[in-house]
């Protein structure tokens, strides 16, 4: 856990700098306000919000990206696999949520197949889905109907790939910063 803190404060104070140098690629004919851009330690991840399926999913991770709650989060659960798991920016271990109450379930008959963006929920309750969410590293229909499906990772599948892998892991990787593509000017 000392290490976990020690890496967390280390990335703390170099994230301005690689967040400057990191650009938001443009986003093709796709709709900016329910697109999330994720910069890594890793690279870019795109993700295509699904309001269709999760409307108060969607604008819960749109209000807590433009809060910046997501920024400097690590990825705290990574299994080979299986998913990439991240966004617990109170405690940053899977333990905590946001400061928004949770949320009731909003099941669709999507699969959770690879790329396939779902929330993570904080106890065995359906409805306690808050801010922690996971992308499908592969196809695992024992998910189907028990989670939520919020997005699909548009570009940058191969960044999820190369995550520190772990539970947690020993040095994860992060969230440096995370925007809705709406909100990304051209001098960001």
């Amino acid at each position: 856990m000392i290490r976990v803190l020690a890496v967390l404060v280390a990335l703390a104070c170099i994230t301005p700098a690689l967040a400057q140098r990191q650009t938001a690629r443009p986003v093709p004919e796709a709709d900016k306000e329910n697109t999330i851009l994720i910069d890594t330690t890793k690279g870019q991840i795109v993700i295509k919000l699904r309001p269709d399926l999760a409307p108060q999913h969607v604008e819960r991770i749109k209000q807590l990206a433009r809060d910046g709650f997501y920024d400097n989060i690590p990825f705290h659960r990574v299994v080979e696999g299986f998913v990439a798991q991240t966004g617990d920016g109170q405690y940053f271990n899977g333990m905590g949520g946001s400061k928004y109450p949770n949320m009731p379930a909003e099941f669709s008959k999507v699969p959770f197949k690879r790329g396939v963006v779902g929330m993570a929920l904080r106890s065995g309750d359906e409805n306690s889905a808050n801010s922690q969410f996971f992308i499908m590293l592969k196809q695992t229909d024992g998910l189907n109907g028990k989670y939520t499906v919020v997005g699909e990772v548009t570009s940058g599948m191969n960044i999820v790939d190369k995550l520190a892998q772990g539970e947690p892991p020993d040095l994860p990787d992060m969230m440096l910063r995370v925007r809705v593509a709406a909100d990304v000017t051209k001098t960001q």
